[in-house]
């Protein structure tokens, strides 16, 4: 396995850590989280084993695209994905600035759901991006009817920007600069 890239303690929740993904020891794992029915809006509902073992792989060669497995308290629990807008997804869709990193998220389906669970993801995620001092703005895509990531993403500093047209969906473009991110945590997100 991977050595971690970035870990973060919750105060609540305890511990998240993210290594990079294998493609091909991740890639069942994935493909259950990827086909689950709350995972609808990853448009991969259909993939099979292989697809989503091709995706990791082209994911893990691409200088524009990295993905990362989450654990929680060491075992996994969501998946993030970093990429540079102006090269992938939002490619000629947006003005892209200088230190602008693209970012998707998603946590495991679960039996049992954690309260503050999805948000303090999005928290470690937010928080591994701008630990990056060249990370000066992250930008997202989330389709317009995926309610739930709104909020989370608001919770955090995101703004809308406006809704644009990509493939497979309509989606809100949404930023968050560094000081947004830290005026709606409040500095509660700090790594330790």
């Amino acid at each position: 396995m991977s050595e971690p890239v970035f870990t973060r303690t919750d105060p609540r929740l305890g511990t998240f850590t993210l290594r990079p993904v294998d493609p091909d020891s991740d890639a069942e794992l994935l493909h259950g989280w990827l086909t689950h029915p709350k995972s609808v809006f990853w448009l991969m509902g259909e993939a099979t084993l292989a697809e989503v073992r091709r995706e990791f792989r082209d994911i893990d060669a691409d200088p524009y695209r990295a993905a990362y497995l989450g654990l929680h308290e060491g075992r996994p629990a969501f998946l993030m994905e970093r990429y540079d807008p102006a090269h992938r997804e939002l490619n000629g869709a947006y003005e892209h600035q200088p230190g602008d990193v693209g970012m998707h998220f998603l946590v495991a389906p679960a039996d049992t759901p954690i309260r503050g669970f999805t948000l303090a993801v999005l928290v470690t995620v937010m928080e591994s991006l701008f630990a990056s001092e060249s990370t000066q703005r992250v930008v997202v895509e989330p389709d317009v009817g995926n309610r739930a990531v709104h909020a989370l993403n608001s919770a955090v500093g995101f703004e809308v920007a406006r809704t644009i047209a990509l493939p497979g969906k309509d989606a809100y473009l949404s930023t968050c600069t560094r000081e947004q991110y830290r005026a709606a945590r409040g500095h509660q997100g700090a790594t330790q």
